[in-house]
């Protein structure tokens, strides 16, 4: 193919009133899945556009200082925490990825979601206290609120798409734990590029040489929904090898599927490899990763020519996958009881 790219399309449709507007927004996302597995969106609804002030305030987290965020660590990072999964992740040095941020559960929205004493993946997220930054916890709540929204239209999308009925995934994500996400990626320290393999940390991209600040991956669930800050480096990996870059353009949202999705509907749906290049300057993102429950059971979907598998909690997969490949969650596979095998129906 001549000249790859990201397909960018406008999403208006999808909350319309024309059903043959709506057909065709399907179309488009469910070309976009099956062939390279990532597009942007742009004319958002007004409820999920992210304007730069409120994104300014969002990221404005990063700026606590570094007391207030080592209050918000994981226990992997501060053995006195009593959080495992939800939390603060501060840089570590030695990786090809090279960040810090922040996971925020669904009790941001609902209290009642997060589970003392149980499952690390429905604990209590730590969040700034409201007097450190006034209104934060309730404009995250709000985005979380949106995206959230906007995932559950897509999901039903790509079940028109793929000839099922529209709510056929709706079940599995109530009371999911969907998990948003702040990220900043800050300039390299040579400290940071110690005992790194060349191969796994440098690349050439239109004839530069760059080191990585994100390393190659798919992500391992089912959709990824990220706005970016202005500030290049996030690519794509076309099918024919190439590295597409995803400019950040304002007013869009970069949308990208996981791996599970790919698996439950047969490949129909791609897991596309990302990565991030690291510039001559910061960057922050904010994704939004759509999940469903922990005890969701994931089975072969009613589709034609799909390899049949072994049913398998979500939870027990999302668990076993990060913290072998995440490196912010390696050292705590112990800390999570496995629910097992789903029992038959």
């Amino acid at each position: 193919m001549a000249n790859p790219r990201i397909p960018s399309l406008s999403v208006a449709g999808l909350f319309g009133v024309n059903a043959k507007d709506r057909h065709n927004v399907d179309r488009e996302i469910a070309k976009a899945a099956s062939q390279i597995g990532f597009l942007v969106l742009k004319d958002l609804p007004d409820w999920a556009t992210l304007n730069p002030e409120t994104r300014r305030f969002l990221l404005s987290i990063f700026s606590l200082p570094s007391e207030h965020l080592e209050k918000l660590w994981l226990r992997k990072f501060n053995a006195t925490q009593p959080n495992i999964y939800r939390g603060w992740f501060p840089l570590q040095d030695g990786f090809p990825t090279y960040k810090e941020g922040i996971d925020i559960g669904p009790d941001l929205v609902n209290p009642s979601l997060a589970v003392a004493g149980g499952d690390p993946l429905q604990e209590k997220s730590p969040l700034p206290h409201e007097h450190l930054l006034p209104h934060w916890r309730s404009a995250a709540a709000q985005y979380y609120q949106s995206m959230h929204r906007l995932s559950a239209a897509l999901m039903q999308s790509i079940a028109r798409g793929l000839g099922l009925v529209e709510t056929q995934f709706d079940a599995a994500f109530e009371q999911g734990i969907s998990t948003l996400r702040f990220i900043h990626y800050p300039i390299r320290t040579p400290q940071s590029l110690n005992a790194i393999s060349e191969e796994a940390m440098w690349t050439e991209h239109q004839g530069v040489r760059r080191y990585l600040t994100g390393r190659p991956h798919a992500d391992t669930g089912f959709l990824t929904l990220l706005a970016q800050d202005g500030v290049s480096g996030l690519q794509a990996k076309h099918h024919d090898g190439a590295w597409l870059d995803i400019e950040p353009l304002e007013g869009t949202l970069v949308v990208n599927f996981g791996k599970v999705l790919q698996r439950w509907t047969g490949g129909r749906v791609k897991a596309t490899e990302h990565r991030v290049l690291g510039l001559d300057q910061p960057r922050n993102s904010i994704p939004f990763f759509y999940e469903p429950r922990v005890d969701a059971v994931i089975s072969p979907l009613p589709l034609a020519d799909v390899a049949s598998f072994e049913p398998f909690y979500y939870g027990d997969h999302l668990w076993e996958t990060i913290t072998t490949q995440n490196v912010e969650f390696r050292g705590i596979g112990p800390m999570r009881q496995a629910m097992g095998k789903p029992m038959s129906t």
